[in-house]
């Protein structure tokens, strides 16, 4: 069971955290999950992926203001640096993260 202090635990004690938000109903979601999440495991291996259910956790869709999926937050450092919702290019994400993520881990 996912809380909201588990995920904020998480963006805390990790440099480079992916959100992905969705529920069971939506196709596109369960479409581009295992996708995107063998896409940034493969470019970025520190990357810690979190899947939230928002059908099971509204509460933590609520406070990261996640109204529409699927939904995609990007942390580093704690801080938000990238939100993508509903059509999204796989290779856009990877190319919009590789530079703060490479400064990030010294690359």
């Amino acid at each position: 069971m996912q809380t909201l202090e588990q995920i904020n635990q998480t963006l805390q004690t990790n440099d480079a955290v992916m959100l992905y938000f969705s529920a069971p109903g939506c196709n596109v979601c369960h479409a581009l999950k295992p996708k995107l999440t063998e896409a940034v495991v493969e470019a970025f291996p520190t990357f810690v992926i979190e899947s939230i259910d928002i059908s099971q956790h509204p509460e933590i869709a609520s406070a990261f203001t996640v109204f529409a999926i699927p939904t995609v937050l990007v942390f580093f450092q704690g801080k938000e640096f990238l939100r993508k919702s509903r059509n999204m290019s796989i290779g856009e994400v990877i190319e919009t993260i590789r530079r703060p993520y490479n400064l990030m881990a010294g690359n």
